[in-house]
């Protein structure tokens, strides 16, 4: 599956910071993940820490999918407002979900200390805008209920975005816990950490196929090469849709551009995160570096040609409505890229064993909370494998619409 088009910032910026072999026997293990990714980094840091025997297949080099692709805001707020989310699974587990979130962030930032890569992490506030006049009262009630769970936010009014920023808008919400990080960066420095614990790490290694029954699977790869081992962990991402049925994502195309050093944030409060209550939305952050990121303009193009046909334009977009919310600040753009996303019906990811095959294990954190959503997965599946029962699984079962 081709995850992305043109020149995706973050693997040009890293270049191949590690390679792995590729795998040329046959293994026993304890848990095989599928998946090079953010997803797939985190889920053998958990496991590595319990010490649990993980190997780990990726088909292309690691974080080469679409985690080179993310723009990697960090916001405990997903797709789907509170507001909304309570109305699909319940004020209980929506509050929980959002909180699980927020929890991730701070845990993102620690992952990113004890691995080395602290100064590829920073904690942002984030400016969620009205779009439109109609979205007001929306944005109100918004407010209300996450300050009634415990979130600090500000509920700012056309004036108060004046006063910080270069645009203005019906309203907007200014919340105090985000961030921004590498997420190729991290992926690696995670995996490196997990080799040196004993992971087994192979990349360029396809898995064709399995088998499982009740005491374990075994996976074979395209060379042949058979894996035994007692779970298997979906951790592929959007690829992942090739091996397990039914369609539990509508794919889409995300477009994004990064700018050269900036050397002027004029009109950017605190370079906080931006997005907004449109549908799609516009999203901004900026790198440790000084550039700015923008990215959006999502569609329903799954079919990589066309994808690519529309990068300039969508490109071109991007850039247009970024001069008009900085008009104050020159943006001149070095890298432009599209990538796959997927969403799920309520915006929460699926996490949980496939029907009738409690060995096989997904972690699918679409939406566009993936790695905060990859946090949560990789906790409850080292759980689940260390047979430990966790409360939280039952929000992002597989079932639950």
């Amino acid at each position: 599956m081709d995850l992305h088009s043109g020149y995706p910032f973050w693997a040009v910026k890293n270049g191949l910071l590690n390679i792995y072999p590729r795998l040329q026997n046959d293994l026993t293990c304890e848990v095989v993940v599928i998946g090079g990714g953010i997803s797939g980094a985190l889920i053998a840091h958990y496991l590595s820490e319990a010490n649990i025997d993980t190997v780990v297949l990726e088909k292309r080099e690691l974080a080469g999918g679409s985690t080179s692709a993310s723009t990697a805001l960090l916001q405990y707020e997903i797709d789907t407002p509170l507001t909304e989310l309570v109305k699909l699974v319940g004020e209980q587990q929506a509050v929980r979900a959002y909180h699980l979130c927020r929890e991730a962030i701070d845990k993102v930032a620690d992952l990113a200390q004890k691995v080395g890569v602290a100064d590829h992490f920073s904690y942002k506030t984030s400016l969620y805008l009205a779009s439109s006049r109609w979205h007001v009262k929306q944005l109100r009630q918004e407010f209300a209920l996450r300050q009634a769970h415990g979130f600090k936010l500000d509920l700012l009014d056309k004036a108060a975005i004046g006063e910080r920023f270069s645009f203005t808008a019906p309203a907007a919400l200014y919340s105090y816990s985000a961030g921004e990080v590498d997420a190729f960066q991290l992926s690696h420095a995670l995996f490196k950490q997990a080799a040196q614990r004993g992971v087994q790490i192979f990349d360029r290694t396809v898995a064709k196929e399995w088998q499982s029954n009740s005491d374990g699977v075994t996976v074979t790869t395209e060379t042949g090469y058979r894996i035994h081992a007692k779970y298997l962990i979906l951790a592929a991402g959007y690829e992942a849709q090739h091996y397990i049925k039914p369609k539990l994502v509508k794919f889409r195309s995300s477009y994004a551009l990064a700018s050269e050093p900036l050397t002027d944030f004029s009109g950017w409060y605190e370079r906080c995160l931006i997005w907004e209550s449109a549908r799609p939305y516009v999203y901004l952050r900026t790198t440790n570096e000084g550039r700015a990121i923008i990215g959006g303009e999502d569609d329903q193009i799954d079919l990589p040609a066309k994808r690519d046909a529309l990068l300039e334009r969508k490109a071109a977009k991007l850039t247009k409505r970024f001069n008009q919310l900085f008009p104050q600040i020159p943006l001149h753009v070095d890298y432009r890229w599209a990538g796959t996303f997927g969403e799920t019906k309520d915006g929460l990811p699926y996490i949980d064993n496939l029907p009738d095959q409690p060995r096989i294990l997904l972690a699918l954190g679409y939406g566009g909370n993936g790695i905060t959503y990859s946090v949560v997965a990789a906790e409850l599946l080292r759980d689940r494998v260390c047979q430990r029962a966790n409360p939280d699984a039952a929000i992002f079962r597989l079932d639950r619409n």
